[in-house]
């Protein structure tokens, strides 16, 4: 089921690809103008194990490629007015939908890479704090001893550091609040996690 509407189980018949083409575009035709579930489920019982398959082979993990087809037949669903079939079939209108939602997907994850980089703070506290066993008392940097160097920070980029590792929130998402640009929310993140790892630093 997608958007509230049911699909059939039954396996659709054979069809020569012009027939095939011909039926897609009038189910769209009839999604557009009435809203036709039954018409809808034609078309995503027919393109969504194709589209599953590229799916797959594009972005090689499941539970993406399945989040990449539920988003590209939400689209069809929602802008099943925009297609044109003097401009083109439908497979070629709904797999130009898939790639532009595979090009988001695979931003919003390089943006998440760029958020959380290799020289980030956790991957030195992690190593800091490994096995509390293995390093000496004295050595030991405690979450207290943290929460006091990141009190000794700039207020600007406290806050900063503060919205994206406690809070969750995305780069792009704290320079849209502040009002301020990404390479500055970018600069600000970097100057603090570096003067929190010299301060880790010197306080061992």
């Amino acid at each position: 089921m997608l958007v509230g509407i049911p699909l059939e189980s039954r396996p659709s018949h054979s069809v020569k690809p012009i027939e095939c083409a011909e039926e897609m575009s009038a189910c769209l035709s009839a999604v557009a103008k009435t809203r036709c579930e039954r018409s809808f489920a034609n078309v995503f019982n027919y393109f969504a194990p194709r589209l599953l398959s590229y799916s797959l082979k594009q972005m090689g993990n499941e539970a993406l490629a399945m989040e990449l087809v539920q988003d590209t037949m939400a689209n069809v669903w929602q802008k099943a007015h925009l297609f044109d079939a003097s401009k083109g079939s439908p497979s070629t209108w709904i797999f130009t939908i898939a790639r532009n939602i595979r090009f988001d997907l695979l931003r919003k994850l390089r943006n998440r890479k760029e958020d959380i980089c290799a020289d980030d703070l956790w991957p030195i506290l992690c190593e800091q704090t490994a096995d509390v066993n293995e390093v000496s008392h004295d050595h030991q940097v405690t979450m207290d001893e943290i929460g006091v160097l990141f009190e000794s920070l700039p207020d600007k980029q406290r806050t900063v550091i503060e919205a994206i590792y406690i809070e969750g929130k995305s780069q792009q998402e704290v320079a849209d609040e502040m009002d301020i640009p990404l390479g500055t929310v970018k600069s600000r993140t970097r100057l603090a996690l570096q003067r929190l790892k010299e301060m880790i630093d010197n306080n061992d």
